[in-house]
């Protein structure tokens, strides 16, 4: 069992994050002892670490609220759980490879750079093709310039 203290600090999500899960219904069973402070429990916490990965995922909370909704009505709701989290893997790869094209671009742009500071100049390398770039560098270029 946790206090609310303990797992504010074990996640770094501020005591007022917590209290507003709680407070939206995002904590199935989340238990009070007699001075009406959370306990959290491995379930809970179980949980939480599901809400703090889907927030990360882009999920609103609302759509997190949602998804809890469905875990408490069981079985019933397997199918509909399951498409979620298809729906929210397809959206976090587009990103991925968001992020992965940006990051070819800024490899190759700190290549340029690296090469014009050498030369004190880019006249050389805005000169530079393709084909005459190093080949991980040629890759990341290609990559970023689709």
């Amino acid at each position: 069992m946790y206090s609310i203290g303990e797992v504010s600090k074990m996640f770094q999500i501020p005591i007022s994050t917590l209290r507003y899960y709680d407070k939206e219904g995002l904590f199935l069973g989340l238990e009070k002892n007699n001075s009406g402070i959370r306990i959290f429990n491995e379930k809970t916490i179980d949980a939480l670490r599901l809400i703090e990965c889907l927030k990360k995922s882009g999920m609103q909370i609302k759509d997190i609220k949602e998804f809890m909704k469905w875990c408490s009505m069981g079985d019933k709701t397997l199918k509909i759980r399951k498409e979620m989290f298809l729906k929210q893997k397809k959206t976090i790869e587009k990103e991925i490879e968001e992020l992965n094209n940006a990051l070819e671009l800024i490899k190759y742009k700190c290549w340029y750079y690296d090469e014009a500071v050498k030369d004190n100049s880019e006249k050389r390398v805005k000169n530079i093709t393709p084909s005459q770039m190093p080949s991980d560098i040629k890759k990341a270029y290609e990559n970023s310039h689709k």
